[in-house]
């Protein structure tokens, strides 16, 4: 169920359409998917890439692992849809999803939230949902494959969350109203387990409400804002005070709270990564974008106490002026950026492997940059998987690779990456030693 704060913020969105966007006639519960698994029209999801043929299979438009072997990266296995050894379709009604932000629930278990998901494409809706999550125990890859176990309804150390009476069937995790020029959709960019003061770990994920798909590559938010989970992902919250709004809404409401204003430099940070401090920084650091795929990347840090706490983060404004109090002091002159402009869907870690930070972002395919500092300066993108071999974009790193371990450090770093024409995850391996 969502909060008071997350309900409130989904009914200013429609009603303030409702009253003053009188060009979009919309009805409540309706909204297109625009994604590529089951044909359904549009540019499409939170990759863009453009939509593929309409598919009459209820499990969807998965193809053959794509065979791809070079100098540092291979392609090893799907991690979801019907052709994985996970068999999501089957298993957790998942014919498609994409991206598999992963990160260590703080118990050594993986957790991978993914963004606009289906199941039967044959069906009314499609068994929609905006984003799902998937938990692993599997941290030893030598199989080639992340292996998912089974969901069960209660169990917030099992597969996926399922509800009762619905036992292949993965939950829905942060609500969207799904209207097109509204929120059509609610994707997770970001997301991290920090300790609590009491003992035990929270969840947080850091998501964007999507108003509308633009063209290949371009969407529009209304804001960011950060949903915590207690219980291992069982059930979200999004805190209100975390909200960035990058727009305004279409109108003036009077609302029962106060929704914060849109502040410009918001819009560098609708979507995020996050990223701890090297040994000795005991930092969490953001890594924020505009929405959609052409713009910089900006720079954040907080304590891990204060990641609600948005008056607590530090903002880098360049390295003239180092880190400010205020979002509102980041420089419009381009001295702000740590890594200039297009880059997207990034995924950063500390690898002691390489004693250096490491990035990973999309652009003509999988690149890497390396860093000694989160500031930079960045080293130039090494392309460590080619563009067209085959097209992949949102590579997000698993916490559990040798490379990114403080113990048994090995030479190989694992990660996600999505095909929009499959429309679903695959696992890829890259050795570091070759770069």
């Amino acid at each position: 169920m969502p909060s008071r704060s997350t309900k409130g913020v989904r009914l200013a969105l429609a009603t303030a359409v409702a009253i003053g966007a009188s060009a979009v006639v919309l009805s409540a519960g309706t909204g297109v998917a625009e994604a590529s698994p089951c044909g359904n029209s549009g540019s499409g999801s939170s990759q863009g890439f453009g939509s593929s043929e309409p598919s009459a299979q209820p499990q969807g438009p998965q193809g053959p692992l794509p065979a791809y072997s070079g100098t540092i990266s291979k392609v090893l296995s799907w991690v979801t849809g019907p052709k994985s050894n996970n068999d999501t379709y089957n298993r957790f009604a998942i014919s498609g999803t994409d991206l598999g932000i992963a990160w260590d629930n703080g118990s050594g278990q993986t957790l991978m939230a993914f963004g606009d998901t289906f199941g039967n494409c044959t069906v009314a809706g499609q068994q929609w949902r905006h984003n799902v999550l998937l938990r692993t125990d599997d941290d030893d890859f030598s199989d080639d494959t992340i292996t998912i176990p089974d969901g069960v309804a209660g169990d917030a150390n099992s597969g996926t969350v399922i509800a009762p009476g619905e036992p292949n069937y993965a939950q829905e995790l942060i609500p969207s109203l799904g209207l097109d020029f509204v929120e059509v959709t609610t994707i997770p960019t970001a997301a991290i387990s920090l300790p609590l003061p009491g003992g035990g770990h929270r969840q947080y994920i850091n998501y964007m409400s999507v108003r509308k798909w633009g063209s290949t590559g371009n969407w529009d938010t209304n804001f960011s804002a950060i949903a915590y989970s207690d219980n291992n992902g069982q059930t979200w919250v999004t805190d209100q005070s975390t909200i960035l709004v990058n727009s305004p809404l279409p109108v003036s409401l009077a609302l029962p709270f106060d929704l914060p204003p849109a502040e410009y430099n918001n819009g560098k940070f609708q979507q995020n990564a996050y990223a701890r401090g090297k040994p000795g920084d005991d930092h969490i650091y953001q890594f924020g974008t505009p929405n959609g795929r052409f713009g910089a990347a900006f720079l954040a840090r907080f304590k891990p106490e204060d990641i609600l706490h948005l008056d607590r983060y530090e903002y880098w404004a360049g390295s003239s002026r180092g880190w400010v109090d205020n979002i509102s002091e980041i420089p419009d002159d381009g001295s702000a950026r740590v890594v200039t402009q297009p880059v997207t869907e990034l995924s950063v870690s500390w690898s002691p492997y390489l004693n250096k930070y490491i990035m990973l972002d999309c652009d003509n395919g999988i690149r890497l940059r390396t860093a000694d500092n989160p500031q930079g300066p960045w080293s130039n993108p090494r392309t460590i998987v080619p563009a067209g071999n085959p097209v992949l974009y949102a590579p997000m790193m698993l916490p559990t690779s040798p490379a990114l371990k403080a113990t048994d450090t090995g030479k190989y770093l694992y990660f996600n990456a999505s095909r929009w024409s499959d429309y679903n995850v695959m696992l890829i391996r890259s050795d570091l030693s070759k770069l």
